[in-house]
């Protein structure tokens, strides 16, 4: 009980600092996540027109996924130096498998009648595209957005690593001075960021699939 209560004096005396530090991790969390799903769409889109493709985009994504957090931020801090660019394009890499997948997995379940039906009254494949398969598969890549930006959320707690700010400044603090108080403090508001994003994207999903 008193160690709950240290951290809400520390949290009520730190308010503004918080505040300012939770912004730069939804910024950057943000700028990430919505390149990833720019790139992430287009490259789904990609893999499902040219299946010979699919193959190689998805094994790139795959092995981005697979490098450590922390080692691919080091990596990119070698070319784009220390501070917000690096952890933005690291968040970006990091969000571009479950955008991909679920992109190429929605296009593949659009029911084969449909887009028969579409090809039947002249509809081009770009006409198809937009007025057709992304609609019928934008729940899927809702789901792809919702499981990247979690991703996000977590990693972008590392930026102090390679400079960068946001809430992991109090983590990466409260490790150096062995402060327990600090980490929460900074883990706690994470947490809940990821909690409140997966329940808004979550319900926006369902949404979707209740509305086709």
């Amino acid at each position: 009980m008193e160690f709950i209560t240290e951290i809400i004096t520390y949290m009520a005396s730190n308010v503004d600092l918080l505040l300012l530090y939770t912004g730069q991790h939804l910024l950057m969390v943000f700028c990430g996540v919505a390149g990833a799903l720019l790139v992430g769409t287009l490259l789904g889109i990609l893999a499902h027109r040219y299946q010979r493709l699919a193959p190689f985009i998805l094994a790139v994504a795959n092995i981005l996924q697979v490098i450590p957090s922390l080692a691919l931020l080091a990596l990119l801090m070698l070319y784009f130096g220390l501070g917000f660019y690096t952890v933005v394009i690291g968040l970006f890499l990091y969000s571009l498998l479950p955008i991909i997948r679920h992109t190429y997995v929605g296009l593949g379940e659009v029911d084969s009648s449909i887009q028969e039906a579409g090809i039947g009254i002249g509809m081009t494949y770009w006409q198809m595209l937009t007025k057709v398969q992304l609609p019928l598969a934008m729940p899927f890549i809702m789901a792809g957005l919702r499981i990247a930006a979690v991703i996000a959320i977590g990693v972008a707690s590392l930026a102090p690593f390679v400079g960068g700010d946001g809430l992991g400044r109090e983590i990466f603090s409260g490790i150096n001075s062995r402060n327990d108080v600090r980490i929460y403090v900074g883990a706690i508001p994470a947490c809940l960021i990821a909690i409140i994003a997966d329940m808004i994207l979550g319900k926006l999903e369902r949404r979707m699939k209740a509305s086709q």
